[in-house]
């Protein structure tokens, strides 16, 4: 049985050329992917706790706050995810050695850190 390859329309020339099937962008690094499961834990309790303050009739302006904080928290949850998937494409296509793997999470840190003040 053939596995089904997508094609695409070559715009240059005109024809229909076959195109390699896509392998999904997936974070592998284990340690990531257990701390952003985390977060993610964090905030679903955090939704949880807002839809009881909701069932419970409590106060409006109490409930909006509970809702930036976890608006926050996705946030910096999709930037941690964003940020640890760069830093494991940039080194599993430039290889790097040591000293620039060390350079490399530095530089990675830094731009976490200023991506992270925009919000």
């Amino acid at each position: 049985m053939q596995a089904d390859v997508k094609t695409k329309k070559d715009q240059a020339v005109g024809k229909v050329v076959d195109a390699a099937p896509c392998e999904p962008n997936v974070l592998t690094d284990t340690v990531a992917r257990a701390e952003i499961l985390n977060r993610l834990r964090r905030a679903e309790g955090q939704l949880r706790g807002i839809q009881r303050m909701i069932e419970d009739g409590e106060n409006c302006l109490k409930i909006g706050q509970q809702f930036s904080a976890v608006r926050k928290a996705l946030d910096s949850t999709y930037l941690r995810m964003t940020v640890c998937f760069m830093a494991q494409e940039l080194e599993s296509r430039l290889s790097p050695d040591e000293a620039q793997k060390l350079e490399l999470g530095d530089m990675i840190k830094d731009l976490e850190t200023l991506l992270a003040r925009m919000g």
